[in-house]
Order: structure tokens, then sequence, then C-alpha cells
């Protein structure tokens, strides 16, 4: 269905081959969709309206005037993410939110009396933590007038939490938000199936009826054996039934992207998050637990031959990504401090970078579950009149899998997806040089609640290591969900 391509090697000593990439984008029609379920009609250009969306007003446009409602991030952490059952075996969801809550107090030395609110993103909850936030933040040692709530909007929940609270600084309704994340693999909350859910729930009306005997009656009439297994989070989607992995291998093949070039991918982000780490780059955020920074799901020694032996995990036999080319199950917890530039110029702090614009969209779950981050850049660098090539000079998109984000690199540069959704107009070529220099999502890990805090804070500090003007942070989340948003470094 596609010309053949060739592979190189995508380690940092030759980042720019994969600009065969972009270039093949450019030059090659999308192949036709792999079958799904349930097919739906491809989107006319005039249809795009129809996405669901939520957006931002042009913050930078609107905000610049008054300072006191410019939102800028001041700073973030993250706890080293873990492999799931390995060092965070022993800790709740909460405990991790709020190490990393009062990691980063600790950090900005900034008082509990100063934050006004507090919101956070988790995907799985427990059910006695439903507003994590809340008991996070108290536990952290918060006063317990702060107000706070907790956001679920798959792998960008941490996203929205940032958002959320800038949209409440521009707003007027509070000047310091402390945002972050948390998931946790290792303590899933695991229940009985619904027919014996059931069946206790009205147990004690058959014991006021008939005592012991009519009880264990009750509980035995109508059940089968499946009926006794217990039932643990699904990780296929809800509405589609397909298990996210399998939507990124039929994206993967919609777009032509090969299993050579996503294994390229991993050991390249495998290979940088090493460096970053070596380098002492992490320093500061990642904050220690137990005496160690360490992110154990890091393999700065994979290589392209080794991960290549891997089989498919999802579509057996012929599929292309592997356990390798896909984020691992990850723990771990983050947190952002964003404020009012008024109010951080007030307490003597110096901002990071300022939140400029910022897009939440959708797009079919059947057959675009994972292209979210193209729809959103388009969105928010068209609205700012940004140029992807010439004004961003630094990219932190989400690694949910290597296929997921070749693919949406892809979709940017396409003319003729361009033609087809967005009116002509291509999102663009991303520079490979600037694109998660530092690792990303395949090697330090995917917490789902937490991910999108750690883009921020990785984004805003790599703006003022690398004297870059604008970042773009995109990010793809299960239901068909993306977002993106704009960051501009601050001239301390």
């Amino acid at each position: 269905l596609r010309p053949h391509i060739s592979t190189h090697s995508l380690l940092p000593s030759n980042m720019m081959s994969f600009r065969s990439i972009a270039l093949r984008a450019a030059t090659r029609p999308a192949v036709a969709a792999v079958a799904s379920r349930a097919p739906t009609q491809a989107l006319t250009p005039s249809a795009t309206t129809a996405l669901r969306s939520f957006s931002s007003s042009n913050v930078a446009s609107s905000s610049d005037k008054d300072p006191s409602k410019t939102v800028v991030v001041v700073d973030g952490i993250r706890l080293p993410f873990a492999m799931s059952s390995t060092i965070y075996s022993d800790q709740l969801g909460v405990d991790l939110q709020r190490l990393a809550f009062k990691g980063l107090i600790d950090k900005t030395a900034i008082s509990k009396e100063d934050i006004d609110y507090v919101i956070a993103g988790t995907v799985i909850q427990e059910v006695r933590t439903s507003n994590i936030a809340r008991e996070a933040a108290i536990n952290a040692g918060l006063p317990d007038k702060i107000g706070a709530h907790t956001v679920a909007m798959a792998c960008i929940s941490s996203s929205s939490a940032i958002c959320s609270g800038a949209e409440k600084i521009i707003s007027g309704h509070a000047d310091v938000v402390l945002a972050g994340g948390v998931e946790t693999f290792s303590d899933l909350p695991i229940r009985l199936t619904r027919p014996v859910r059931q069946k206790l729930l009205t147990m004690s009306k058959a014991m006021k009826k008939g005592g012991v005997p009519g009880a264990i009656g009750h509980m035995l009439k109508g059940l089968k054996m499946k009926d006794l297994a217990l039932e643990t989070p699904a990780i296929a989607n809800y509405t589609t039934g397909e298990v996210m992995g399998v939507s990124s291998d039929k994206l993967s093949a919609k777009f032509g992207v090969s299993r050579q070039e996503q294994d390229e991918f991993t050991v390249r982000s495998h290979t940088l998050a090493g460096k970053a780490h070596t380098d002492g780059w992490y320093k500061g955020e990642v904050i220690p637990y137990k005496g160690s920074t360490e992110e154990n799901g890091i393999k700065a020694d994979s290589n392209v031959e080794k991960v290549g032996k891997l089989k498919p995990a999802f579509v057996k036999p012929h599929g292309t990504h592997t356990a390798a080319n896909s984020s691992f199950l990850t723990d771990g917890a983050s947190a952002s401090l964003i404020m009012s530039e008024a109010r951080a110029l007030e307490l003597g702090l110096k901002p990071l970078a300022y939140i400029r614009d910022w897009s939440f969209k959708a797009c079919d779950p059947f057959e675009e579950l994972l292209l979210g981050p193209t729809y959103c850049s388009q969105e928010v660098l068209s609205r700012n009149n940004l140029n992807l090539g010439t004004d961003i000079g630094v990219f932190e998109i989400h690694e949910a899998f290597a296929g997921q984000i070749l693919s949406n690199l892809v979709a940017m540069n396409s003319q003729s997806f361009a033609d087809d959704k967005f009116g002509g107009k291509k999102v663009g070529e991303v520079d490979m040089s600037k694109l998660n220099t530092k690792g990303g999502s395949l090697a330090v890990g995917h917490p789902f609640g937490a991910t999108g805090s750690r883009l921020v804070t990785t984004a805003s500090r790599r703006l003022q290591d690398e004297g870059e003007r604008f970042a773009l942070i995109a990010a793809c989340a299960d239901g068909g969900l993306g977002h993106a948003c704009i960051l501009e470094r601050y001239d301390n």
C-alpha cells in the first residue's frame, strides 16, 4: 500500500536522519485506514468544525496588558517515575501526590498560606480518595480552608488541571494555583463482578426474610462460575472496546510508519533520557524518593537490534507495536506551581514561562483515537499566528507509543491530511533536533494522571536552558481526546 521507506539510526548523533518521516508525509497521501469494528465516514474540511473542542481565548493578546491576569509557570517537580509494582508498591496514590505537592512547596519555599487553590488529575481512582487533590493537599499540610478538586481526562488529566488553574487566574478567582497529577498501578481497585455486587447489595433483605439459609440461597441463585471472577480496571476504551495499543497500531498502518522507525524512535527516547539523567539535567526537577532520583524504566543501553527481537503485543502476528515501543505501566506523581505574573513578582519568585494559550479537542475514537495532538496543535498555532517551523524552538510531545507520536508527525506535515481536515493549511514539520531532547514517556514512563505536568515543567526548563522563545506541548488521550499548549520563555 505504500512505497518502501528506508530507515536510519535515531541515536542523538544522527537525530536528523529521522527527517525522512516528515518528508514522506509531504509527498505521500495517507494510506487508507484499516477496518475497525465500527467504521465511520471521514470528516470533510467543513465538518472539522463539528469536532468537540474546549479552548482558551487568545491568552497572549488578552492578558499581556494586565500582569494580574497573565499566567506564569513558576516551577514544577516530579517524583521519580517508576515501573509499577517496584519502588512505590507500598504507597497509595494519595501518598505519591502528597509527596509531590510537599516537594514543590519545599523547593519553592512558598508559604502554604499563599496558595489559593489546588487541582490534581488522576485516572484510576481509589474510592476512598476520589477527590485526591483535596486529600493530598490536607495531608501535605496545606490549610484546610484551601479549596481543591480532582479532574479525570485520561492521559491529559494534569494538563487539564494546569489549564483549569490558569482559567481561575485569568478570571480573577485565584492568584496562586498548585496543580499536578498522580497514578499508581501498584494499588489498583480490584472489585467483584456486577452480578455478585448486586447480590451483596440486596442480601440484607434476603436475611430479613429467610435468615442465614435465605441469604445463602439468595447469593447462590442465578450466579455463574464466570461471575466469581475479579474485575480489574479495563485497559480497553469503553465505546470502541479496543485497547489503545491496537488503535495506535492501526494508526501507524494508516500513516505508513514502519516497525523499524518505531524501534529507532524508542531507542532514541531511552538514550536521550539516560543522557539527561547522567548529565544531571533533571536535578531539581526529579526530587528524591528514599534518597534516589533513579527512574527505573530508562534503558540507556537499548539498541535497535535488541528491541527489534520483540514480538507484536497487540495486533498479532503482523502488528508493529511491542512492549518496547509502547510506554510501560508507571507509578508516579508530579506538581506544577502556576501564578499570576503580578503575584509571582510580588513574592519575589522568578517564573520559567508564560502559559500563552491551549486547546483541548476530540476526534473520531474509532479511526483517530490518538491523533488529538495534530488537531490541537493546528488550532493553537493558527489562533496565535505561530509557525511550527520558524517560531517553535522546543517540542515536548507525549510518547504513548512510538507509532502514535510518529503518526502525528506524519499527519502534521501531510498536505493531503491538511487538505482533508484543515482547509489545506498544514501544521508543519517538527524539527527532530528540538523534540523531546531529554527523553519522553517511552523511557521515563507514563503515569496517566501525571504526564501533563511533567511536560509543562520540562518544556519550561528547556526554554530557559536553550534560550528559545516558544514551546509547543502536545499529548493524546484515550477517547480520541487531545491537548496542545503554547509556552513562552519568561525573560529573567
